[in-house]
């Protein structure tokens, strides 16, 4: 399998290249791969969702590119672009790419409705719960298709109408080719956008049934 990785002093972050939304970091490359594929049964129903055929097991990785990381990665985000982002996508590869941000929010809105309104707290006493969780993530997706030249206000929680017109909005550009770097200035590259979009919807998906009461 193919990854990529992005390195700040205390925190790497590991993505694989051709699923978006699969990315995990640790504390140095091993672990951060470790921990990568030790979230390959977690990602396992989004690939199909999107109809897609995925990998029983994943054993070989191998690291393609290295990117210097920022305040954004230590902060627990993947910020960093990389010359792979930039390359335009052929028709095929945009409808899958289309395909999976989209069973992302599938796989997102299945776990929301099936959680409790409140959610243990963290190791900390902290963390949102539910409904402020669908919020930030709700007003994250607004502020990403800035970057694509989409402006919706971030939907409100419950709002399905918006909520809808905002993500077929997103999709209708991942999904259509080339792909490479935008027309806005200072917008983002699609495949940046696909994996930063569906790894922030994934991660807090996941951490929703962590914290399940």
């Amino acid at each position: 399998m193919l990854v990529s990785l992005e390195v700040a002093p205390k925190k790497v972050f590991v993505w694989a290249l051709d699923w978006p939304g699969w990315c995990r970091s640790g504390r140095t490359e091993e672990l951060a791969i470790e921990a990568l594929l030790s979230y390959h049964p977690r990602y396992a129903p989004v690939a199909k969702e999107a109809g897609l055929r995925f990998p029983a097991k994943v054993s070989d990785v191998e690291v393609v590119e290295q990117l210097k990381g920022s305040a954004t990665t230590e902060f627990g985000a993947p910020g960093a672009i990389s010359e792979g982002d930039r390359a335009p996508m052929k028709a095929a590869e945009a409808k899958r790419t289309a395909a999976l941000v989209g069973a992302a929010w599938t796989v997102f809105d299945r776990v929301v409705a099936g959680s409790p309104a409140e959610l243990t707290k963290g190791p900390r006493g902290g963390g949102r719960d539910r409904d402020k969780m669908v919020d930030h993530v709700l007003s994250a997706e607004a502020s990403y298709a800035r970057k694509l030249g989409i402006k919706h206000k971030p939907p409100a929680v419950g709002d399905t109408d918006a909520i809808a017109a905002l993500r077929d909005e997103i999709l209708a550009v991942l999904g259509k080719p080339p792909g490479g770097t935008p027309a806005p200035d200072k917008g983002w590259p699609t495949r940046y956008l696909a994996r930063r979009i569906a790894w922030h919807i994934l991660d807090h998906a996941w951490e929703i049934e962590d914290r399940r009461t």
